[in-house]
């Protein structure tokens, strides 16, 4: 069974994530909290491969990670038929792994600490997985894949959330976060923002170039004051939104159309914009810095299919494999060695350049004990919810 897409209402299931979000915000030492800046993880048993495969995997992951041109393949390999459903935000995501149906998930930054504190992931055996040290060490051990130096999965690759603009319309060209937060008087009512907390993050970078003596230094540790400031300029670029958008579908038909005229996004839906004839829709990566994601391929605790799972995170992350699905997805791979096969396409991308990487900030759950190691304390995620359904709202 190939991927299948889901619609309708995520009550049911996000609400069965609230518990991780407690997790994540706790302030007390012991499993599931953050203490002195660093995460305790709860007490998961390593995932660990069998002899044989089970014959089924099960799988929730991003829109074009299981495609048909490497599932076909891998199943004729492993013996184990793929039985994959695509999510639309890390919240379903969450939500979805914490229901135990699915063996393996491909999770972003702003949800793998979630899922590592409700103890719905397991630690991952890199010794049995290949493809592992082929992988660009900047990616590896990271807060958001790792807990005191015990990976929680293996990178799939990593991409800097860019400004997205429509040149016939928007002149002169963005060059910096304050096109979207400070935008010009003809990009009011025009501006797209993606629909997730995480967002808040984005504000808290406009802020590090825009007003330094704030102290931000992490834009995912923000103390009370430094999260009311970000807030604040979030609910104040409300009135040049013109959608919060939910997925790339989404903002892809937005800028199709017209009605978005700048915002920030993912390169996916550049490419998909440019393929389908959009030549007017242009990226820039924003000066001084900005947001950005890496996806790790992470096994439930309650994986029922383990050395199915294990096949799937080593071939998804061989070169080859690898350098297609980042290709079709538009990021930068994780494997060093894609490139020597895409040497054009990673460097596109800034695959090997880690200068092109240095001021991207990489989703972190955000949690109470700050994660840039300071005392006094940070506003955790569950606060970040609340205040963007408060912004969202005005």
């Amino acid at each position: 069974m190939f991927p299948r897409h889901r619609y309708g209402s995520l009550a049911a299931r996000l609400a069965s994530a609230v518990a991780a979000l407690a997790l994540v915000a706790g302030c007390s030492s012991g499993p599931g909290s953050a203490e002195g800046g660093a995460f305790v993880a709860p007490p998961v048993p390593m995932a660990e491969p069998g002899t044989s495969s089970e014959g089924d995997l099960y799988m929730v992951v991003w829109d074009g990670y299981a495609e048909n041109q490497w599932i076909a393949p891998f199943q004729q390999q492993s013996g184990c038929t793929v039985h994959a459903e695509t999510a639309g935000s890390s919240d379903e995501m969450v939500a979805d792994v914490k229901s135990g149906r699915y063996d393996v998930v491909s999770a972003s930054g702003d949800a793998s600490l979630r899922m590592i504190a409700s103890g719905d992931v397991a630690p991952v055996d890199v010794s049995k997985v290949a493809s592992y040290p082929q992988i660009y060490p900047t990616l590896k051990n990271r807060p958001w894949n790792s807990v005191d130096g015990v990976p929680y999965g293996i990178p799939q690759g990593r991409g800097a959330n860019v400004l997205i603009y429509n040149k016939d319309k928007v002149n002169p060209a963005p060059t910096s976060l304050s096109a979207v937060f400070a935008p010009d008087p003809s990009a009011v009512g025009h501006v797209s923002v993606y629909d997730s907390p995480i967002t808040i993050a984005d504000a808290a970078v406009y802020l590090m170039q825009s007003q330094p003596a704030l102290g931000i230094t992490n834009p995912y540790a923000l103390d009370q004051n430094q999260f009311a400031d970000a807030v604040a300029v979030l609910t104040k670029q409300r009135s040049a939104v013109a959608d919060y958008w939910p997925d790339t579908a989404a903002q892809q038909a937005a800028f199709a159309h017209g009605a978005d005229t700048i915002g920030t996004g993912w390169q996916v839906v550049v490419n998909g914009l440019q393929g389908s004839g959009h030549k007017e829709i242009a990226t820039a990566k924003p000066a001084g810095g900005t947001t950005g994601w890496s996806d790790t391929w992470m096994v439930s605790s309650t994986a029922k299919n383990l050395t199915c799972a294990y096949k799937w995170l080593d071939y998804v992350t061989s070169p080859t494999v690898n350098a297609q699905v980042a290709q079709y997805v538009g990021e930068a791979p994780a494997n060093a060695q894609a490139c020597a096969l895409e040497a054009k396409f990673c460097a596109a991308y800034h695959a090997a350049d880690e200068s092109y990487w240095a001021d991207v900030h990489m989703w972190v759950t955000p949690t109470a004990k700050c994660l840039d190691g300071r005392t006094g304390g940070c506003v955790a995620y569950p606060q970040w919810v609340a205040a963007w359904n408060r912004i969202k709202q005005q």
